[in-house]
């Protein structure tokens, strides 16, 4: 397995995982912004730490749907 973490191979895919991560907390921060302004980059924090794609995914959709920041909260406490 350390021989595989070493290759080109693995970097590259692992690099590109992080990029996409990134690129996702980008759009959650901009998407908070837009819909509550500076209300909503508050949840940024605790959003910036998590590194799950998927858990990142929700998010962005959550914000998407819900009516307030507190529907927010609720929706993140529960992942």
């Amino acid at each position: 397995m350390a021989v595989l973490r070493e290759s080109p191979w693995y970097q590259e895919i692992l690099k590109q995982g992080e990029q996409r991560g990134e690129e996702r907390i980008s759009s959650i921060e901009l998407s908070l912004e837009v819909k509550f302004g500076n209300e909503g980059l508050k949840f940024m924090p605790k959003i910036s730490e998590i590194s799950d794609f998927e858990t990142l995914k929700i998010i962005q959709r959550s914000i998407l749907t819900v009516e307030s920041l507190e529907e927010l909260r609720l929706i993140m406490e529960n992942l």
